[in-house]
């Protein structure tokens, strides 16, 4: 049982008025004639020129992703969209998954580019894959086995180092075209939205950690519409710079494409760092490409939160949360720095100022990677994501090993050894909001392009947020607040030119009704040199003008029963204005919104089973959102 849960994890690894036009513009190639025909160009029913929020998981995986199928998981892409429309699915250790919350928006499979297919095949009798002599020990629930058949097919995917016998490309691309299918099945304009979608699955290794560690460069690949008939894979590069090329010449032949990075948190300081994946300076070639195929990050997912570290952010009292930072399958903490957006924010501001371009003008967006075709959004009914490796309490770390009561009796071993450093730290999360005028393709796509996109850890909270010049108090009790904002502003994604006076924003957040209460919303505003966290709307009354902190609205868990206990409010919103404003100064300000302490998943399992919660990890969290930034632009 040594290496069974490592190398899981190692599978695992695998606008307005105002609104000027953006720094790094976006292409214009898609046209009416490169859409599929399942896409509609009329306006659906739903059609809300304001925009309306739609909720969707951007990263799931089925059985035709590598990892997934060694561990037993064999639920297929129209399974996945099954369950996000709201079926119940079986999970492989075979418990059932209903999606919390009521069916989804929008719903995208992203099954590893790598060997696509080829794992299904290799255990279908009759086929010549099954008749390999790799294939003859590569399925099974027998741990020594499970590890000896990963073992090949990860270090292939980490290292791009083709295994010949396995790559048939013709089971991989027709696997494609399968999965492309799926999509076009299920996508239901004005109802279901769904995209053509992949995983590139990338790795720097670790030399130190041997082939199955490293820092994670994963990128999930959508397409707006038509897709290419195969996928760039880390098989063809692991260099993300080349799937970027593709990505550009495929977009010159109709395929428009967006690449979304997750889970920098594990990057190892790889995913903003300053320089190219071969070491060279960053340029503004460098810059444009990449905000031109990646205007978006995944900030958080099951694998832990990528928007700050405590270290990065030793003034903001929420830092510290769902902190996953060690790196792929390895006990090894990922270097801090280059690993977390905030971070990037800064950075690329200062590149700005200094050098005249910024690759990390992103925006944010969440999604749950799960393994196992069905995510995992609610801390009181969770599964984790890979299979039969974390399927129960005992394995993810929240109820103690071998029928032990106190967590201090576990023997030291590297199954519970797994359990405490990866599993237990993981977390229910996370869903993207959009703000789009219908669910369509065309229409959540073009707001992933202009990045009116947020992110949640799970609730389905509708957050909006805006700046202008010219909002005015009287806007909040207006009926017409969304389209004043839109006229006289703009919206998160949005670039906003100075004029030499202090911009207005205005937040506002409405809670999940079946989730708990929002207590803050907070503005974050990062410069070249620094950052400050803002209170902006509170539960009752308004932040203190020194502090800039809500008092404390007393909201606590009874920890007997998980029970939610104190006030909170169901909308919050407010106008605010940067007290510390500089017009001369360039600035990143994206909205924070914090619900309510609540138990954590680990809790809810040790209350089930009797047990104590594990000491070492959080027994409530805040849920929370994230919208993407607006960046203010001094007039020249």
């Amino acid at each position: 049982m040594k290496r069974y849960l490592s190398l899981a994890v190692s599978a695992i690894a695998l606008a307005a008025c105002s609104n000027p036009a953006p720094e790094s513009s976006a292409p214009e190639t898609d046209t009416a004639e490169t859409q599929t025909d399942a896409q509609s160009t009329e306006r659906t029913a739903g059609y809300n020129e304001d925009r309306n929020a739609y909720f969707g998981d951007l990263h799931i995986h089925t059985r035709s992703s590598f990892d997934a199928y060694i561990f037993n998981v064999r639920r297929t892409a129209d399974d996945a969209y099954r369950f996000a429309r709201g079926d119940t699915i079986t999970h492989p250790s075979g418990f059932d998954m209903t999606i919390a919350g009521g069916p989804l928006d929008f719903y995208t499979v992203t099954d590893h580019a790598e060997y696509l297919g080829i794992l299904p095949a290799m255990n279908t009798p009759g086929t010549e894959l099954s008749e390999l002599p790799r294939a003859q020990d590569m399925f099974s629930t027998d741990p020594g086995r499970i590890t000896a058949a990963f073992q090949g097919v990860g270090a292939s995917v980490r290292s791009g180092e083709v295994i010949a016998e396995m790559h048939d490309t013709d089971v991989m691309d027709s696997v494609w075209m399968q999965n492309v299918a799926a999509a076009d099945r299920h996508y239901v304009p004005g109802e279901f939205t769904t995209f053509a979608a992949y995983e590139y699955t990338s790795v720097a290794a670790n030399e130190e950690q041997g082939s199955f560690a490293g820092g994670n460069l994963h990128r999930n690949v959508f397409f707006k519409g038509d897709a290419p008939d195969r996928a760039f894979s880390t098989l063809d590069s692991t260099n993300p710079e080349d799937l970027w090329d593709w990505m550009d010449a495929k977009r010159a032949e109709g395929y428009e494409s967006i690449a979304i990075p997750h889970n920098p948190n594990v990057s190892d300081g790889l995913m903003f760092r300053l320089q190219t994946y071969n070491g060279d300076p960053l340029d503004a070639a460098y810059a444009e490409q990449r905000m031109r195929n990646e205007p978006l990050v995944e900030v958080t997912q099951v694998k832990g939160t990528s928007e700050t570290h405590p270290a990065l952010s030793p003034n903001d009292e929420w830092a510290d949360f769902e902190i996953y930072d060690r790196l792929l399958a390895s006990y090894e903490v990922s270097k801090t720095e280059g690993s977390y957006v905030r971070e990037a924010y800064r950075n690329g501001l200062k590149l700005q100022e200094e050098q005249g371009f910024d690759p990390f003008r992103f925006g944010l967006v969440a999604a749950s990677d799960s393994h196992v075709v069905g995510g995992a959004y609610a801390e009181n009914d969770y599964w984790s994501k890979v299979g039969i490796v974390d399927g129960t309490p005992m394995a993810r770390g929240s109820v103690p090993f071998f029928g032990t009561k106190s967590w201090d009796e576990q023997p030291d071993n590297q199954i519970v050894q797994n359990a405490r450093e990866w599993f237990s730290r993981w977390g229910a999360s996370g869903l993207t909001g959009v703000w789009a005028e219908e669910n369509t393709r065309e229409s959540i796509f073009d707001a992933f392009r202009r990045k009116e996109t947020f992110a949640t850890t799970g609730p389905r909270m509708k957050v909006r947020f805006f700046a202008g010049f010219e909002y005015s108090d009287d806007m909040l009790s207006d009926s017409n607040l969304t389209r004043l904002a839109y006229d006289g502003g703009v919206p998160m994604g949005g670039d906003l030119v100075g004029n030499g006076t202090a911009p207005t924003f205005l937040a506002w957040a409405q809670r999940d009704p079946n989730m708990g209460a929002l207590q803050r919303v907070q503005i974050i505003k990062v410069t070249s040199e620094g950052e400050a966290v803002y209170d902006v709307a509170c539960h009752d009354g308004t932040p203190d003008p020194d502090t800039h902190r809500c008092t404390d609205n007393g909201a606590a868990v009874d920890m007997e029963t998980c029970t939610p206990t104190g006030d909170g409010a169901g909308e919050l919103k407010a106008l605010w204005q940067d007290p510390e404003f500089d017009p001369e100064r360039r600035a990143t300000y994206y909205v924070r919104v914090l619900e309510n302490p609540s138990c954590r998943w680990s809790t809810w399992e040790a209350m089930r089973a009797n047990v104590p919660p594990r000491p070492d990890v959080p027994q409530t969290i805040q849920e929370r959102a994230y919208t993407s930034p607006i960046w203010y632009i001094p007039s020249e």
